[in-house]
């Protein structure tokens, strides 16, 4: 079952572009994100050890974000791409993240909840449209499998709202995020980056 919605805007052939110009660059802001995504998963375990629905499933995201990075990361050793030295901020998160904070605890559990999923809905779109542009089988085929697992934990985190907090409030809070997410898109600028 489809538990996530679809995203409000699709990223643009500009943006592909951008990346498939200097897929070497992706690749930098690909592994640190991928490193985000672990910490992200493993922070909702030390903010959230009460609810112990949440556990296996951040266990389960945060091992499987981090076989991402190592798979990321041999990919650029093959093509002889550094680590970046220092993670840089990002710009997408940067707005992002405030969504997340104020309120109650219980409505920031729930918006960081949503906000897992957006992002990893955002990362299947985006690793959908590099598979759907690669040639080399090998490549094609390793972003097929980042974008099948970014749409599950899309899923995830909307189905784990679900057991915590009323449908009708986590789809509202869902679509109000996604629009934001969207206008957010809208005005990043483009770069050979994954947000």
């Amino acid at each position: 079952m489809k538990y996530a919605i679809d995203l409000k805007v699709n990223s643009s052939q500009a943006w592909l572009e951008a990346v498939m110009g200097d897929f070497n660059t992706f690749l930098q802001d690909h592994a640190d994100c991928e490193r985000k995504a672990s910490a992200m998963a493993t922070s909702m375990i030390a903010k959230y050890p009460d609810r112990e629905l949440i556990i296996p499933e951040m266990i389960e995201t945060a091992i499987e974000e981090l076989e991402h990075f190592q798979q990321v990361f041999a990919l650029m050793q093959k093509r002889g791409v550094p680590l970046h030295t220092e993670m840089k901020e990002d710009p997408y998160m940067k707005q992002l993240v405030p969504l997340t904070q104020g309120g109650t605890n219980e409505s920031r559990f729930l918006s960081r909840l949503l906000l897992g999923s957006i992002v990893e809905m955002r990362g299947f779109e985006r690793f959908k449209m590099i598979a759907d542009h690669l040639e080399d089988p090998e490549m094609k085929s390793f972003y097929k499998e980042l974008w099948t697992s970014e749409a599950k934990h899309g899923n995830i985190f909307v189905k784990l709202a679900l057991h915590y907090f009323d449908e009708k409030l986590v789809y509202n809070r869902l679509h109000e995020m996604m629009e934001f997410e969207g206008e957010v898109i809208n005005n990043l600028p483009i770069r050979a980056a994954l947000h």
